[in-house]
């Protein structure tokens, strides 16, 4: 074999190589975006059924562990899905589900939580920020000393939820993000995107729901 016929031995290879990884990323693409309008069609539908039932939030809702929210209510669920243009095409960026979490009773009220050490403030911190509540953070000193005792919070007893899904259209796998689903917290976990089906989105929303649950 002379040099040049080497040469196009090595260029066929390479195209087949690449040809192989087009199909690929074609195949990965067409899953996530079938997945993704499964997955839409689901949560708009679960939406209008639960802003009828206006459900219970399960779980224990806390900011220190301790002090436990009221018991709260999940209302004015809301989904929508955002595309993008990927490879010259549109596709689908990702999907967002929210609601709000209110008192049973319906009235907001203004609580207090006194933080004194250092890994507790990070957890409460923390668990304001995830479930975007609203508050106010002020230090409280020693009257004669001016020493830094504690902090203090004072935060409103509402909070919010959210459910999001992200295509990797590259890897044909779907990211599902679940922020203050049964407390304040995140769980992360992802399928690949043919599973992503009726059947998973119903434990989905039994996971929401606080029912057992095979989803995760």
């Amino acid at each position: 074999m002379n040099f040049l016929s080497e040469l196009k031995s090595k260029a066929n290879a390479l195209q087949g190589q690449q040809e192989g990884v087009q199909q690929d990323l074609t195949a990965h693409t067409q899953a996530c975006e079938i997945a993704c309008r499964v997955a839409v069609r689901y949560l708009q539908d679960l939406c209008t059924q639960l802003n009828i039932i206006q459900p219970p939030a399960p779980g224990h809702y806390s900011l220190d562990g301790k002090a436990a929210f009221p018991e709260l209510q999940m209302l004015n669920f809301r989904c929508d899905d955002r595309r993008k243009l990927l490879r010259n095409a549109g596709v689908c960026d990702y999907i967002g589900m929210g609601w709000k979490l209110l008192p049973g009773t319906g009235q907001v009220a203004t609580h207090r939580l006194t933080v004194n050490f250092p890994p507790e403030l990070e957890r409460v911190s923390q668990r304001l920020s995830i479930g975007n509540i609203k508050h106010e953070r002020k230090e409280l000193r020693h009257p004669d000393t001016n020493k830094l005792q504690a902090y203090v919070f004072d935060y409103q007893t509402e909070a919010r939820g959210f459910i999001t899904l992200t295509p990797d259209h590259d890897t044909g796998q779907i990211a599902f993000r679940l922020t203050n689903v049964g407390g304040f917290e995140v769980f992360n976990t992802q399928y690949p995107a043919g599973k992503v089906t009726t059947a998973l989105m119903d434990e989905l929303a039994k996971k929401l729901l606080g029912q057992p649950s095979r989803f995760g």
